[in-house]
């Protein structure tokens, strides 16, 4: 006797959700790059080549290529945990705002420093334009996963007759 499982509505979602959330989490890591491409708050270098310092390198390529995986994944992650509540404009940016300051605690006051050698969560004018630039990649993405969710909803909409 063969056994069928069949996927809940909310599990069958969910690549569908992470594949958005990937979509916006690119936008909003282009977006981020820029900032960190053209910021030059502590010293004489961007911080997207401290990004690839992460990698041993100081590259601004490597750096935009961490750089953005980094953000293919987080913006994944927020697809698969907070996708079905990104489809609406206030609470998909709220959230997405929120999911991208834990993002820097983690990256920029932790897990950057500590593989840098250097303090872990300093406040610091490096630290503070990190922070404007994760809250400027929750609100592009926020606004881009509203946008392909209102896009999909059309597209794949009855037709009215």
């Amino acid at each position: 006797m063969a056994t069928t499982v069949h996927a809940s509505p909310r599990t069958a979602e969910i690549p569908v959700h992470a594949v958005w959330g990937a979509a916006a989490g690119l936008v909003g890591g282009v977006g981020f790059g820029i900032w960190m491409s053209v910021s030059r708050p502590m010293m004489n270098t961007a911080m997207i080549t401290m990004v690839a310092g992460l990698l041993g390198s100081t590259n601004a390529v490597v750096g935009w290529l961490v750089h953005l995986a980094i953000a293919l994944f987080a913006g994944a992650g927020f697809g698969v945990l907070l996708g079905e509540y990104a489809q609406r404009l206030a609470p998909a940016v709220v959230l997405r705002l929120a999911y991208s300051a834990v993002w820097w605690v983690l990256g920029a006051l932790w897990i950057m420093p500590a593989n840098l050698h250097m303090p872990v969560f300093d406040w610091n004018p490096v630290t503070r334009s990190s922070l404007g630039g994760h809250l400027f990649f929750g609100l592009l993405a926020g606004l881009t996963n509203v946008g392909i969710a209102r896009f999909t909803a059309r597209r794949t909409a009855p037709a009215d007759r």
